[in-house]
């Protein structure tokens, strides 16, 4: 399974969505890096992402989105190949 990566923010009901549909697909460890806690960690997320919104979620090398764009990927089925290559 590849690693998980979310950037995420205290109290942010999209970011708790998004970590119970990754666990609920058999996801047991995320790597969550708290922007609300460190400018430098919400420098790095807008680098890698080109956004500013949280959450933003990688998987392995690829950058999903947010919450939006990962429900979307698990509602067309292309979720589980991200995970599983």
């Amino acid at each position: 399974m590849q690693t998980v990566t979310m950037y995420t923010g205290a109290f942010c009901p999209y970011c708790t969505m998004a970590k119970k549909l990754l666990h609920s697909l058999g996801v047991a460890e995320i790597n969550e890096i708290r922007v609300d806690r460190s400018p430098e960690a919400f420098a790095e997320m807008q680098q890698l992402s080109g956004q500013r919104s949280i959450p933003q979620i990688f998987i392995g090398d690829t950058h999903v989105g947010g919450f939006t764009d990962l429900y979307g990927l698990h509602r067309e089925g292309r979720l589980d190949s991200l995970l599983n290559p």
